[in-house]
């Protein structure tokens, strides 16, 4: 038998108690969830922000550096050999190009010569000058002889005067003979003119010492003058030397070889770039920080370094110096506010970061990538609060 079910009415608009009371505790537990979250991320920020962020100084104008040398030949001349290739690691002093040294090597061997050409020249002088203080010696014996014989002959004058002032009394007393009286004339003239030669070889022979003399002053002055001669071609021989010695041009120090333009038998002149030797491990960073970020910023403080080139890596480094004017201060051409109309413009300022050893896993910093410094500068705020800054 059937039987008739009468359909059942529901009014949407009608809510039931329970389940309204049910959402609304839900919503308020949400709100209340959401509202805490947002003043405990909030609390944190601040309490970040307050310890540490406040100190951070950050910018993205910064790049990394290196005190890379361009290697330029100190001579002119052919390359006979270039020994590194492009990007090839070196160590100081090692081998990297070098210079047909034929024509330096001939120069050295004629520089040897011509100092051996001025010692020999310099020994025979000596020997010269030698010989005549020999001469000059047995010259001093010949005056002394001479002497000796002219006080000889002086002596033996004396002797003769006083015979013949004796003969001439004995005769005028005649006691003595005039025949005595003319023999002892006769030796007292022979005495005299003994003794004026005796005075006459005295001096020839002192005249013959000033005449040795004088060569040995000019043998002295030539000798002079021949050291002087071995001086300059020892100049010659160290410059000719040192001319073969730089056909070899080393690294100056530790790095990687970039910019190599030399080629094999290609003609070179002093100063001319032949390649770049790049330190890329003494690296460091320049960041050019605004004005307005310098106030707390010291030498020593620690800094966070990001490089474009590796996401997600950080780099380690501290503050070295400040640069001691702006970037427009030492510019080509500075700009002149005094003229025409003015826009205060903030300023930049160069700092450099000296970058802290990494270890061998660490990718290599490159000269040239751009990074991200954030300089830590709670250190120069504590210190400006002790001062009352």
């Amino acid at each position: 038998m059937n039987q008739v079910v009468e359909p059942s009415t529901f009014d949407p608009t009608v809510v039931d108690p329970v389940s309204q009371t049910f959402s609304q505790r839900h919503r308020r537990a949400l709100l209340l969830c959401a509202s805490l979250s947002t003043l405990l991320g909030l609390g944190v920020f601040a309490s970040y922000w307050w310890n540490l962020g406040r100190y951070l100084e950050e910018t993205d104008d910064a790049y990394v550096r290196a005190d890379w040398v361009a290697v330029s030949p100190r001579v002119a001349g052919y390359v006979a050999q270039v020994l590194v290739e492009d990007n090839q690691a070196v160590k100081a002093g090692d081998l990297l190009v070098c210079i047909d040294g034929r024509d330096f090597t001939e120069r050295r061997n004629s520089a040897q010569a011509q100092l051996q050409q001025a010692q020999a020249a310099a020994n025979a002088q000596q020997a010269t000058l030698q010989t005549l203080d020999a001469r000059m010696s047995e010259q001093q014996q010949r005056i002394a002889q001479a002497q000796a014989a002219l006080h000889s002959s002086e002596a033996e004058s004396r002797r003769a005067q006083l015979d013949y002032v004796r003969y001439r009394d004995l005769v005028a007393q005649h006691v003595a003979t005039a025949q005595r009286l003319e023999a002892a004339s006769a030796d007292r003239a022979r005495a005299q003119s003994t003794v004026v030669a005796g005075r006459a070889q005295v001096a020839r022979q002192q005249a013959q010492l000033q005449v040795l003399q004088a060569l040995r002053r000019q043998a002295q002055a030539r000798t002079l003058e021949q050291q002087a001669r071995i001086d300059e071609a020892q100049a010659n021989l160290a410059l000719a030397r040192n001319a073969l010695k730089d056909t070899e041009i080393r690294a100056p120090f530790d790095g990687i070889v970039g910019q190599r333009k030399v080629r094999r038998q290609q003609y070179v002149i002093a100063g001319l770039p032949l390649l770049a030797v790049v330190p890329v491990e003494q690296a460091y960073v320049i960041a050019n920080y605004k004005e307005t970020q310098l106030q707390h910023m010291l030498p020593g403080q620690s800094v966070d370094i990001a490089v474009d080139s590796f996401t997600g890596q950080h780099w380690h480094g501290q503050v070295e110096s400040i640069a001691p004017g702006s970037g427009a201060v030492f510019a080509l051409l500075p700009p002149d506010n005094a003229t025409g109309n003015f826009t205060k413009v903030v300023q930049r300022f160069a700092v450099k970061i000296r970058l802290a050893p990494e270890g061998d896993k660490a990718p290599r910093i490159l000269p040239g990538m751009s990074v991200i410094a954030t300089v830590d500068t709670r250190s120069g705020a504590r210190q400006e609060h002790i001062h009352g800054g």
